[in-house]
């Protein structure tokens, strides 16, 4: 099978993921004159014309040309896309779609018979080349169908395979996840101001923790907990603040979290607004 390098891809319906894997693939070397784009706005298709140097076209033609059609819609406007494009699907070409909860058994279903599907579950993090995309298999999708899949998405971050019973899990947690660590760094520069700290000044030290402790857990190979204990003084700062979290039953909380956003994440897949 054909490297991602020579290979022709189309987005289809570059909003802002398809942009950003767009823009990756570009860092990446990958030539403009090899990248497709379709979009439903005319306005939005100069823009990105203007902005990669890359061709925007219509669905019909990207199905047509290109080896890979990633599908970067959003999962509501899934069923109309699917019925625009499924006629002109070749089963040599490689599907590979973005939309959260959206099975790639619905995909395949509105395609040829036998055109392998993708099913990705990414993050926004991909816009500085940090994202976490978990990738499953359709039914026709072979191992090296999920290594072309993984060739695509190595400019904009790293990958995992899963089983795509878990792709809901994977939603909840990482797809979703980078909003509660945003969520977490505006309640501590909040507290941080309540403290007396200018806003500037608190900003910057929570950032900087953040990316530091999440540089320690990524290379330092050591389990959460291991890390946690070991700025966790008897009698200190540290282990007064995290009673106050446990008090407020803050795992707790995080656990029905990630529950509620998996559930939803099976409802929209059902159809559900």
């Amino acid at each position: 099978m054909t490297p991602v390098h020579g290979t022709r891809i189309a987005v289809i319906g570059a909003g802002k993921m398809g942009e950003i894997l767009l823009s990756g693939l570009l860092r990446s070397g990958k030539p403009a004159d090899e990248l497709l784009a379709t979009v439903r706005r005319a306005e939005r298709g100069e823009q990105l014309a203007e902005r990669y140097g890359i061709r925007v076209v219509s669905t019909a033609e990207a199905a047509k040309t290109a080896d890979i059609l990633v599908i970067a819609v959003k999962p509501q406007d899934m069923s109309v896309l699917l019925d625009e494009l499924g006629p002109h699907v070749p089963a040599d070409r490689l599907v590979v779609s973005l939309a959260a909860g959206i099975p790639t058994s619905f995909i395949a279903g509105r395609l040829t018979e036998g055109v392998p599907v993708v099913r990705v579950m990414s993050n926004t993090p991909a816009l500085v080349d940090q994202a976490m995309s978990a990738i499953s298999a359709g039914a026709h999708a072979t191992a090296e169908h999920l290594a072309r899949t993984e060739e695509l998405l190595r400019p904009v971050g790293k990958t995992v395979r899963v089983p795509e019973s878990q792709q809901d899990a994977v939603t909840a947690l990482s797809g979703s996840g980078p909003a509660y660590f945003y969520f977490l760094v505006e309640a501590m520069i909040d507290a941080g101001i309540l403290l007396g700290l200018p806003r500037t000044v608190a900003h910057d030290l929570i950032v900087q923790s953040a990316v530091g402790a999440a540089t320690m857990l990524r290379d330092s190979g050591e389990h959460p907990v291991t890390l946690r204990e070991a700025v966790t003084s008897p009698g200190g700062t540290t282990i007064a603040a995290i009673r106050e979290l446990e008090n407020h039953g803050v795992r707790a909380a995080m656990l029905s979290a990630l529950e509620a956003a998996r559930d939803r994440s099976r409802q929209l897949a059902s159809g559900q607004a």
